[in-house]
């Protein structure tokens, strides 16, 4: 107190109350192109940064006596708000529940994506094993689909190395692959540098088939016609 100064020293505003659009912050999670396992991390990642990580780590809440409760259960709507704005159309009526706390959504979504991980491992892995590139013509949509079924078996328990990403993506390839694959297959590089080396190759069979493409067959002049043929 300074000068008989009687006034309420100002409190300082939480980190949570200055993220004013969590989609701008996190992707959505719809277990596809973004899995369950890379959404957990990002948003770990944010409630660590803005000092909420206890309304989802398993913190106790406070009991509705105590006088931090108001403002606890303020923050906790902000996060709960942060878990239903990243969830895809479809996962959202799954989740939503009224009156929810944080830590319930986030155990609800935690559920949806690990129960029966025996049974979606098992198809899951089929499909990896069985796509090819013939099934997604463009190869970035392949590419794409592989980088997804990775993710999502990793959501099971069943994490998939980088070495088996490149071998199944050599495996799915049709036969005008042939000298590259067997050269990924005996280098193994990173998935990165075996999408280029294969793109490199795309490229240059697309140049090739251009090429010759562009020559027109020469017409074959008969004896009859010859005197008139410009040929």
């Amino acid at each position: 107190m300074v000068n008989g100064d009687t006034s309420t020293p100002k409190t300082s505003l939480h980190p949570v109350y200055t993220v004013t659009n969590i989609q701008n912050k996190l992707r959505m999670l719809d277990g596809v192109k973004v899995s369950y396992a890379s959404w957990v991390n990002l948003f770990t990642f944010h409630t660590r940064g803005y000092k909420v990580l206890d309304h989802i780590d398993g913190t106790p809440a406070p009991v509705k006596t105590d006088a931090s409760y108001d403002a606890w259960y303020e923050i906790d709507a902000h996060v709960l708000q942060w878990i239903y704005g990243t969830m895809s159309d479809d996962l959202l009526p799954r989740v939503l529940e009224p009156d929810s706390t944080a830590q319930e959504a986030w155990n609800r979504i935690k559920n949806i994506f690990l129960n029966n991980k025996g049974a979606r491992a098992a198809s899951l892995e089929s499909e990896f094993h069985n796509l090819k590139l013939g099934k997604f013509p463009p190869f970035d949509a392949y590419c794409q689909r592989l980088r997804e079924l990775s993710g999502q078996l990793k959501d099971v328990g069943e994490a998939i190395t980088d070495q088996r990403l490149v071998l199944q993506l050599v495996h799915g390839l049709p036969k005008e692959y042939d000298t590259v694959a067997a050269y990924i297959n005996q280098t193994l590089p990173a998935f990165e540098t075996a999408r280029n080396m294969i793109e490199l190759e795309n490229h240059r069979q697309s140049s090739r088939e251009d090429a010759t493409a562009l020559v027109a067959p020469t017409a074959l002049c008969t004896e009859s016609d010859s005197s008139t043929s410009s040929c």
